[in-house]
């Protein structure tokens, strides 16, 4: 073997290593895994996973923190009920602080419990959201003030509105209406039967206890978020808060509020007035999100109203974009879709119309493939003509090789010169791999962002397609009682994406170069654990892709024969 041969296989050797033992690194922070599987396979049956453990501490009476339903005792309250929403407003500092999603569940299981967002203050997990006035020589509602209630339940056909009379001519009403989904609207208004004038500045604020359950990564923001000035701003985090690093914004029309991986809480001024908003850290582990308009003047004998708005819910995909229809500034911008967001949101859409036809996420994600396959083929069509023009120079390219071994330079004129003469493009046969890039970068984010895939079973095992293959080899498939590290839980479907490949590799036209060869043998079981803690559906994509490519090779071999023959001496 020649030297440069020698050298070559070593350092694919070394940089296939590299890789391998690099790349959790790596993925871990421009690639995330995947959510933690929602099975495990014990003793051969498949068993729900339990929910997560919260990110705020446990209840701890000497932190002050008691039970929820204790709390939720303690103040007069009004129920909240629609098709995607479960809970109660309190009358006590007019909060909205107890909220549930029905339609969404903590775990698989049947009997699991729905999603909690809002809980009271003064329980472990304490989030809600609220409105009130500021001011200065006028006596306002505080978080102490107790409100008079017309109307005995929050429903999307029967508004509330909440009273107070300060006792010196000032009225205040929030009248409180809800939609058939998650938006909350509340009309704020103020009468003064004063002899002077007064004036008001209406607020919002949404405020949380703790961190949430998610991480804030690469790809997915977590936390506090909002739009200003008609753009998205992910730059804040809780660390800048922790830190007392949070900027003020002020802006017209917009919201700002926090969100989690699939739910968000938001408040969302009058979208024609200007707010001056900001995030701050409260003491403990208080985080707080709030808005304030200008300054109101209200005559004696005059009132004045303004509207704003609370969301709190599920960040579903085609209903974020039917309030920004509506008129909410940038909402889509709630999913973290990137700067790539104008790709990845038609594979959304095809995907979940695919979905929708089918009934089953898994084939929908089957039938994408064929679809991107089918969309392709002129282009691998292409890709094998220019492998079997490649091929069929190999032989002049080698001579040239030996005859300008020691001139680098005139040996690249001198190829140039050649691809030239034969009209061959030595980059072609990377053109379908280059092509796929962004398509599997798409349904990377849509399975890791979308709620539209949570919890979406395929078949057998497969439980959860946003999540990685919960049947592992290392621990017998369940049958051991350990669950294998992330770097070596290799599960059965990355098994297939290491056998699809190497198939796939084998039938293509073997390189003269050894180093590609040494490269090519190792590609498809370096995958294999690359891929391992990926998302599911990500790897059925390329498990599918895979035995496409195998049959579209089957047939252009048969297209072009010269493919399969040793190149002429």
């Amino acid at each position: 073997m020649h030297a440069d041969d020698k050298r070559n296989i070593i350092i694919a050797v070394l940089f296939t290593v590299a890789i391998l033992f690099g790349w959790p690194y790596i993925a871990n922070h421009f690639f995330p895994p995947a959510q933690p599987p929602v099975t495990k396979i014990e003793g051969g049956k498949t068993v729900a996973v339990g929910e997560q453990p919260s990110g705020g501490p446990a209840l701890d009476s000497s932190a002050g923190l008691r039970d929820r339903n204790a709390v939720l005792r303690d103040a007069p309250r009004i129920p909240i009920e629609t098709p995607k929403l479960k809970g109660s407003l309190s009358l006590k500092g007019a909060r909205i602080d107890d909220v549930v999603l029905p339609t969404y569940k903590e775990t698989v299981e049947k009997n699991s419990p729905p999603i909690r967002l809002f809980s009271p203050s003064g329980t472990a997990d304490a989030y809600f959201a609220g409105l009130g006035w500021s001011g200065e020589g006028v006596k306002l509602p505080d978080s102490n003030t107790v409100w008079t209630a017309e109307g005995a339940k929050l429903t999307p056909s029967t508004p509330v509105t909440l009273r107070w009379d300060n006792g010196q001519g000032q009225r205040f009403a929030i009248k409180l209406t809800v939609d058939q989904d998650y938006m909350i609207s509340a009309t704020q208004t103020v009468e003064n039967g004063g002899t002077g004038t007064v004036g008001v500045r209406p607020y919002g604020y949404i405020s949380r206890r703790g961190l949430p359950k998610d991480k804030d990564t690469y790809t997915i923001h977590v936390g506090p978020m909002g739009v200003f000035n008609g753009a998205a701003n992910y730059d804040i985090d809780f660390k800048n808060l922790d830190k007392g690093e949070a900027p003020g914004f002020t802006s017209t029309g917009g919201w700002l509020g926090f969100t989690d991986h699939y739910w968000l809480a938001a408040v969302i001024p009058d979208q024609n007035s200007a707010f001056k908003a900001n995030f701050r850290k409260g003491e403990g582990e208080q985080y707080q999100g709030d808005f304030a308009l200008d300054n109101r003047l209200v005559a004696p004998g005059k009132a004045v109203s303004t509207t704003s708005r609370i969301f709190v819910g599920a960040k579903e995909t085609q209903l974020l974009e039917r309030y920004q229809d509506a008129g909410v500034q940038k909402f889509d911008r709630a999913i973290d879709w990137g700067w790539f967001y104008w790709f990845e949101k038609p594979i959304f859409y095809l995907l979940d119309w695919l979905f929708r036809a089918i009934g089953n996420f898994g084939v929908a994600i089957i039938c994408l493939t064929f679809i991107v396959r089918g969309i392709m083929f002129p282009v691998a069509q292409k890709q094998f003509a220019s492998m079997a023009a490649m091929r069929a120079v190999q032989p002049k390219m080698k001579a040239l090789q030996e005859k300008h071994k020691n001139d680098k330079p005139k040996l690249q004129q001198e190829m140039m010169e050649l691809y030239k003469k034969e009209k061959v493009n030595p980059l072609a046969g990377c053109l379908p791999m280059f092509l796929q890039i962004p398509i599997f970068f798409a349904l990377y984010k849509v399975l890791m962002l979308t709620i539209e895939m949570r919890h979406q079973p395929f078949i057998l095992w497969i439980k959860d397609l946003s999540a990685p293959d919960p049947l592992h080899v290392l621990n017998l498939f369940g049958l051991l009682p350990f669950t294998p590290p992330s770097f070596l839980a290799i599960g059965v479907l990355a098994i297939f994406l290491g056998i699809t490949m190497f198939l796939q590799f084998r039938l293509n036209p073997a390189p003269m170069d050894d180093a590609q060869k040494q490269v090519f043998a190792i590609m498809p079981w370096m995958m294999m654990f690359v891929m391992a803690p990926f998302a599911a559906g990500l790897l059925i994509y390329w498990i599918t892709s895979n035995l496409l490519t195998i049959a579209q090779q089957q047939f252009l071999y048969s297209r072009h024969p010269a493919l399969k023959q040793k190149p002429a001496q």
